[in-house]
């Protein structure tokens, strides 16, 4: 496979004004977060319509790339929410224009399919297989990797006139359009350190004052790991700081005393701040947010079982991935009346209309078609055809 390295931001910025003349350019990322808290891009892949280029962002200023993205073209990606993670925190930008082959697949029967399958399926492309421990940071890199690396986006523009032309015969471009843009505005990560406590395993089994605490520690450690880019668990690990939530230490031997708590931990300006952490969490108890069943009103809690068996039964029917259909908080947020909900909107909407309106409002129901699926009945249609029961 034909590639061309770039390690010149003069060599990065001529390449970059040949994309933005182009409709579109095929893009990939490979990065590491193991020893950080922010991902390391290690290469960008970017592709034409007859040229690949690997740009080494550990020699070359990535400073074009902010140009391109704000440009009209269509950016080709495979499964890129995290390629828009380590794009924000890189480049500070991210495509305006970004299609998704994974999310477009899903419109016509895929379920969050790998790029090597969605290429087998479609263009009957083996694509070379990589090393999921390969060290991307490494130089220089073995022809191996660059051969994978390149091949990451060597067919993803042939797959994208592929897919688009099956959409565009479904009437699914549109939905296409919308849920990729849905996946470039989403947060990335880093963006809200006062929610870091909700990731906590166990934290649900504390008691209001001690979450608190935890809601307060895990703020100060997921800064304290942005300042320093480094693994929020190489600041505190989980189970000192949940050991800490529980004990509550007030002064610094309190705090050595505190399961998971090392001496480092202990002492100096660590111990200081995490003191100063649980004071300032021990000011207000921390209430877990409700789950999705627990934000509905008790009678309609059931519904969200019913609906979604329709949103599957659709999904089915309409061959699309039923996680780009609706979610189950995306079902919650319709049944609690919202707005904003997704199915009150756009193409979710239009593709299951009032069906799920109906079927809350008891307006219909559901029944076996008789082929191992469901079929959407008029509610009082069905009560006018039963006979009644007639005692003998």
């Amino acid at each position: 496979m034909t590639f061309r390295w770039i390690t010149d931001v003069a060599d990065l910025d001529e390449f970059v004004d040949q994309l933005i003349a182009e409709p579109r350019y095929a893009m990939d990322t490979e990065f590491h977060r193991e020893r950080t808290y922010f991902p390391k891009l290690a290469l960008v892949q970017l592709a034409s319509a007859d040229e690949i280029v690997l740009v080494d962002p550990l020699s070359c200023d990535l400073a074009p790339l902010r140009r391109l993205f704000a440009a009209e073209s269509l950016a080709v990606v495979h499964a890129a929410q995290q390629d828009l993670d380590v794009l924000t925190h890189a480049c500070a930008a991210v495509p305006a224009h970004l299609y998704d082959t994974q999310i477009a697949a899903g419109f016509i029967g895929y379920s969050t399919p790998s790029l090597v399958s969605l290429l087998l399926g479609e263009l009957k492309v083996v694509a070379a297989k990589g090393d999921r421990l390969t060290d991307w940071l490494r130089r220089p890199l073995s022809d191996e990797q660059c051969e994978y690396a390149a091949s990451d986006v060597a067919h993803l523009l042939a797959l994208h006139d592929v897919l688009d032309a099956k959409l565009a015969a479904r009437g699914r471009t549109a939905w296409v359009a919308a849920a990729c843009e849905e996946l470039r505005v989403r947060p990335v990560s880093g963006t809200d350190p006062d929610s870091a406590w909700l990731r906590l395993k166990e934290v649900r089994v504390l008691k209001p004052r001690a979450r608190g605490v935890a809601r307060s520690i895990a703020a100060w450690r997921e800064r304290r790991a942005m300042a320093q880019d480094i693994p929020v668990r190489q600041v505190l690990p989980d189970l000192a700081l949940l050991g800490i939530a529980q004990k509550q230490p007030r002064t610094l031997r309190d705090l050595g005393q505190a399961r998971g708590v090392d001496e480092r931990h202990a002492r100096g300006t660590i111990g200081k701040e995490v003191l100063e952490a649980v004071a300032a969490g021990l000011e207000h108890d921390a209430v877990m947010p409700a789950s999705d069943g627990e934000e509905l009103d008790r009678h309609l809690r059931p519904a969200v079982t019913l609906v979604s068996a329709w949103v599957s039964e659709v999904a089915r029917k309409e061959h699309i991935d039923t996680s780009l259909l609706a979610t189950r908080a995306d079902l919650v947020a319709l049944l609690r009346g919202d707005e904003h909900a997704k199915l009150r909107n756009g193409w979710r909407a239009e593709l299951l209309g009032d069906d799920v309106v109906r079927l809350v409002a008891g307006r219909a129901g559901l029944a076996f078609d008789g082929r191992g699926g469901l079929r959407l009945i008029d509610a009082d249609r069905a009560a006018e055809s039963t006979p009644e029961l007639v005692e003998s």
